[in-house]
């Protein structure tokens, strides 16, 4: 008897075939799209389902080591690299003015024998990159559509799209953002929850080289972040109270531009507003489980939190490649590559290091804001140590890359097959 779960009330319609392959993919982010080329090269039919993205996409992402190793294996690295600025030193600095202050502490790539932690690339350039790739795959079918409903049984699962369309897998993944609608279809619940903060988040043209520097400034209300970019150009993250973010944002480019630089302490130079501005709520999800009713979820459809760390996409990369070995593992057994079996071993390879990133990140950004003098002493303290002990700061270093045991063959560049 097949058990049905939907995102939509519609009913399927009669129409032409159905498209069949062994993976579903819906939502074409940075996440998805890789998924489906990580899947299409090693020998999986994938149909990859979403609206067309668009054009012009200013945010930034810092792709870290682990998801630049990933990306090599998968012979992307070549067309992305170009478009990034490596990061080759992270400096935090506290701006609090708190009577605990913690001191200037700079992590070095170096340390670990490494070029750089990782690049930084807009998220158009990315996106492009990994759009033309996925044109190339032959076993991969692009559907510029919109997901209605998602039928799930015992044997496979039927997508329904807004055109009528139906797509048939063994396997659905939901890579399509913190309201997955794939997400709801497989009956998984989530928790989530917000911050008294938002984010103001531009790119600026300053006139002062970044030498490859990220500067963090931690501020009573959050991070104030640069994050370099090819040329003379930075990302920022402003993390404010929601009042003061909806401030600036209103505020004349040149005005703004004069802000910005007075809280960078002019460590840029003069800066100049470039391209859009964006504002938004801060907030957190987890997923209950990250896969059920032959659904798996990747990314912002498991987990979502703050930008602080550079840990969200790359977290969600970090969910590709360990489900790719998976699937391709079960593939090689003779598994179902949806069964309840295989989809359990993806949740248990998952699960710690969601839960351990979540928490990290909630706790680093509670920590900022709280005016209780043990948090700020406890803070200034972890900084004090990290600054002091060489293997201490190497750990910290390491396990902001990626967790080492949380690292799926992908990601230290090996093969899957």
């Amino acid at each position: 008897m097949t058990k049905r779960r939907s995102a939509s009330s519609e009913k399927s319609t009669a129409g032409p075939p159905a498209d069949k392959v062994a993976v579903a993919i819906v939502g074409a982010g940075p996440s998805g799209m890789t998924m489906a080329i990580a899947l299409a090269r090693h020998g999986f039919s994938v149909a990859l389902v979403a609206p067309a993205l668009p054009a012009h996409d200013d945010r930034t992402t810092a792709l870290l080591d682990s998801s630049v190793e990933m990306l090599r294996a998968l012979g992307l690295w070549a067309d992305v690299e170009p478009h990034t600025a490596p990061l080759r030193h992270m400096r935090l600095i506290d701006a609090t003015g708190r009577l605990l202050r913690a001191p200037e502490v700079v992590f070095d790539a170096s340390e670990l024998k490494l070029d750089a932690f990782g690049h930084n690339i807009r998220n158009s350039e990315l996106n492009s990159a990994l759009a033309a790739a996925c044109g190339q795959e032959a076993s991969l079918l692009r559907i510029e559509d919109r997901l209605a409903h998602v039928e799930t049984g015992t044997d496979g699962a039927t997508l329904v799209l807004e055109s009528g369309r139906q797509v048939e897998a063994r396997l659905v993944i939901g890579a399509d953002g913190r309201m997955s609608a794939v997400r709801t279809a497989a009956g998984i619940a989530a928790k989530s929850w917000r911050y008294p903060q938002s984010a103001l988040v531009l790119n600026l043209e300053h006139e002062v080289s970044h030498h490859n520097h990220s500067n963090e400034f931690h501020t009573p209300t959050g991070p104030f972040t640069l994050v370099p970019l090819t040329g003379r150009r930075s990302s920022l993250v402003c993390v404010e109270q929601p009042d003061e973010a909806e401030r600036l944002f209103a505020m004349d480019d040149e005005t703004l531009s004069l802000e910005l630089e007075r809280r960078a302490a002019s460590i840029l130079g003069r800066m100049r507003i470039a391209g859009k501005r964006q504002v938004y709520p801060l907030g957190g999800m987890t997923a209950e489980t990250v896969a059920a009713n032959r659904c798996a979820l990747v990314g912002e459809a498991a987990h979502a939190f703050p930008p602080i760390g550079a840990q969200g996409l790359n977290l969600g990369l970090r969910d590709v490649a360990a489900l790719a070995e998976l699937l391709v593992a079960a593939r090689s057994k003779g598994e179902d590559i949806g069964s309840d079996a295989v989809l359990a071993r993806y949740e248990r390879a998952r699960r710690p290091d969601i839960a351990s990133r979540t928490t990290a990140v909630d706790l680093l950004n509670r920590s900022l804001m709280s005016d209780l003098l043990p948090v700020q002493a406890l803070r200034s303290v972890g900084l004090y140590a990290a600054s002091r002990v060489p293997p201490l700061r190497r750990l910290l270093m390491r396990e902001g890359i990626a967790p080492m045991m949380a690292r799926p063959r992908l990601m230290r560049g090996l093969s899957l097959s």
